[in-house]
């Protein structure tokens, strides 16, 4: 199987012990491409580092984590709209509302994403949306913002099929993770609802590892498991859902 991780921090410090061996068995397991979402101006470095040494495999994208932003945003996204200027990147991202943490700057965050749409459209680029606890405030503004040229990716989606048919209708794909494979995820009811056409597959690594190996650090190599359950929803040949989300992740970041 050829198999594409469409949102991994494979460049966290989590993977410095061994990030050689875990890109190793990615590929040994068919992961040939990892899309990498950007935190702030602390994770670019080792990110464009990960890029040069795994050529090909490791794919950077340039944003504003939701949970980076503060007081001083604006200062972030100079950044953020200067690199997104001067060479390619897959996407803006990752970007959007997180109000799991903290709710405190709320305001920033709505302002935060709005520029990054923007930026996006500018661009010509998806964007990668995070929204933790606030898939109605990220809906809403990626809503108001639609204007037939916007594309991206809910990313970790674990919402409701009301909410993957808004997801659906705004033209945007699912990224779907290892809350899939998690007994109490509540993505069993959603799934074989839903298209394939409208997912691709993602590990968040080094966060949200699949059963069985949740709780510990998650890599791209568990991405088959991540297949394997969303082929086992979707009733269809875990093949057919390897080459699937990949056409569809390749169609997305045309990097």
């Amino acid at each position: 199987m050829n198999l594409v991780d469409s949102h991994a921090h494979i460049y966290s410090e989590k993977f410095d012990a061994d990030r050689a061996e875990a890109m190793e068995r990615a590929q040994q397991e068919g992961v040939s491409k990892i899309y990498m979402p950007n935190i702030d101006h602390t994770s670019i470095d080792a990110m464009l580092e990960a890029e040069e040494k795994y050529k090909g495999a490791c794919i950077p994208m340039m944003g504003l984590h939701p949970t980076s932003v503060d007081k001083d945003f604006e200062r972030e996204l100079y950044l953020v709209e200067e690199w997104l200027s001067k060479r390619p990147f897959a996407a803006v991202g990752e970007c959007g509302i997180d109000l799991y943490w903290d709710k405190t700057f709320l305001p920033q965050q709505q302002e935060a994403l709005k520029v990054q749409v923007e930026l996006a459209k500018k661009y010509k680029l998806p964007i990668v949306l995070h929204n933790r606890d606030s898939f109605n405030e990220t809906y809403e503004i990626i809503s108001a913002a639609q204007d037939g040229t916007l594309t991206g990716i809910f990313h970790c989606f674990s919402g409701t099929l009301e909410e993957a048919e808004k997801v659906k209708e705004l033209g945007f794909i699912m990224g779907i993770g290892g809350v899939a494979t998690f007994k109490n995820g509540g993505l069993d009811k959603v799934l074989p609802h839903v298209q394939l056409e409208d997912l691709v597959l993602e590990t968040d690594c080094p966060y949200l590892a699949p059963t069985p190996h949740r709780g510990k650090r998650n890599e791209p190599v568990y991405l088959p498991l991540i297949a394997q359950r969303v082929a086992e929803l979707l009733q269809k040949p875990v093949e057919e859902v390897a080459e699937k989300t990949t056409a569809n992740s390749l169609n997305l970041f045309k990097l």
